[in-house]
């Protein structure tokens, strides 16, 4: 032991000799040695050994008593040291994050907020550029202060080891800052009306458990499989993307959700994820089935969703890389309205980062899918399915604190077998600019240019522009 155990050592000795009694003196010592672990100033193992010599250290004769009682009253100071020393009755900060381990349970928070100005310049509304499920902005520009791609969020993560699992609570509340429409929730239709209020859209709440060798069970709502990683791996996330519905936001821009690929939501779910082999690792899921939007469908069978990813740590010369492939598939039974149909979609991505710089490329192709959202415009009036595809490109430079980010991306949706021509979507395309600078390690200050363009079938097309400047935090 230092030097410096042995002074503590030496005083806490002290103390147990000049107090009154026996009982005293131990209490008194256990009570020092506890505060001095607690506050980090003793290892676990000096710790010990500091109360292994104290326990071999006689009585002071003038406070030895003649006879110790055998009964519960001499035990009951060794009994209440004992339970104080009890780590699973201590309370401890964590070694990183914001967060506290409570004995053996992990509780951990982490967030975000933010807030952009964006003004959104569309074209004048004509008939020539009206678009079925465009995503550009047609009508008069306007002004907003308003949430980006994201909305705000708080995570609190539960986590413990359990009889060896290693078993956890999660829960994701995402409020905005912008008002909703009476009781149309959290991402409903926006009401910039005085005396309105913004929802919570409560979207993770689920739990896990697994252990080494075995992989993880994860069971409840959570972030979907297919698309996943070509929404977290968008530079959009962080800031706003194609600004629909800005004269009137919700709580969330589209990014480039539906110009570059379908938004894979937050779905009640069983999945397992395997081990990591190496960089490799897969998981595969059931899935609550999503019935197609404007329709009320019983579906008799869950979906089914997988991905394979793998991860390339940076070489010392920098070199990384993340790669995935996942897919969908779900049938959807008869209602009075549409026949049976199943949608199938895959898609595959990568992104590749050296030192300062990144560049990531993805793709997705499916039948009965839609566009967009899951689902949405998958088939015409008669169940016949239609096709979609779409990609996306993005690169990324840094320089210090600055970032530079530009990205491409277009989501195509196809008429069905026999469908007639209409002013249905055909195609949703952005080009994105942005500019980050990182303030500090919470906060970043972001600027973006977006143009968006619309075309349908019968060759209208429409087209916007959006500059959003603001700024995001996490903890």
């Amino acid at each position: 032991m230092t030097f410096v155990t042995r002074l503590l050592g030496a005083a806490a000795l002290g103390a147990f000799a000049l107090a009154a009694t026996p009982a005293a003196a131990q209490d008194t010592t256990d009570a020092l040695l506890l505060k001095l672990k607690e506050k980090g100033i003793l290892s676990d193992e000096e710790y010990a050994a500091l109360m292994a010599r104290k326990a071999t250290q006689p009585a002071p004769l003038a406070s030895q008593p003649s006879a110790v009682p055998s009964g519960n009253s001499a035990e009951a100071p060794q009994r209440a040291a004992a339970e104080r020393l009890d780590d699973r009755k201590l309370v401890r900060t964590m070694d990183s994050g914001v967060g506290l381990m409570i004995g053996d349970v992990a509780l951990k928070f982490s967030g975000s907020v933010n807030g952009f100005y964006v003004h959104d310049n569309g074209d004048t509304a004509t008939a020539a550029n009206t678009v079925a499920g465009g995503l550009a902005t047609v009508g008069k520009n306007s002004s907003s202060i308003r949430n980006g791609l994201l909305p705000g969020f708080l995570k609190v993560d539960v986590s413990t080891t359990q009889g060896g699992w290693d078993v956890g609570a999660h829960f994701g509340m995402y409020p905005g800052i912008n008002s909703s429409l009476g009781n149309s929730g959290a991402n409903g239709a926006g009401a910039p009306q005085a005396l309105q209020t913004s929802g919570i859209d409560f979207r993770q709440t689920y739990l896990t458990f697994g252990r080494a060798g075995f992989g993880e069970i994860k069971a409840g709502r959570d972030i979907g499989l297919f698309g996943s990683d070509a929404i977290l791996n968008d530079i959009t996330l962080l800031a706003v993307g194609t600004a629909a519905g800005n004269a009137a936001p919700s709580n969330t821009s589209l990014g480039r959700i539906g110009l570059g690929y379908i938004y894979t939501d937050f779905q009640p779910q069983i999945t397992y994820s395997s081990p990591k082999f190496g960089g490799l690792q897969f998981a595969v899921g059931v899935f609550q089935p999503l019935t197609t939007i404007g329709q009320s469908e019983v579906n008799g069978t869950p979906g089914f969703q997988a991905k394979i990813t793998y991860d390339m740590a940076p070489t010392d010369g920098g070199l990384g890389a993340h790669a995935w492939v996942s897919g969908l598939v779900q049938r959807h039974d008869a209602t009075a309205l549409l026949p049976a149909y199943t949608g199938r979609a895959i898609d595959m991505g990568a992104k590749l980062s050296y030192q300062n710089f990144g560049l990531t490329g993805y793709y997705y192709t499916g039948t009965g899918v839609g566009t967009i959202g899951l689902f949405l415009l998958s088939a015409d009036a008669n169940g016949r399915r239609r096709n979609s595809d779409g990609f996306y490109v993005q690169g990324t430079a840094g320089f210090g604190k600055f970032t530079l980010g530009a990205s491409y991306g277009e989501s195509h949706l196809s008429l069905a077998n026999g469908e007639a021509v209409s002013t249905l979507v055909r195609r949703n395309a952005s080009w994105v600019g942005q500019l980050r600078y990182g303030l500090n390690s919470w906060v970043t200050l972001i600027g973006e240019y977006t143009h968006t363009m619309a075309k349908a079938h019968n060759g209208n097309d429409a087209s916007s522009d959006a500059l959003a400047a603001g700024a995001i935090l996490f903890f």
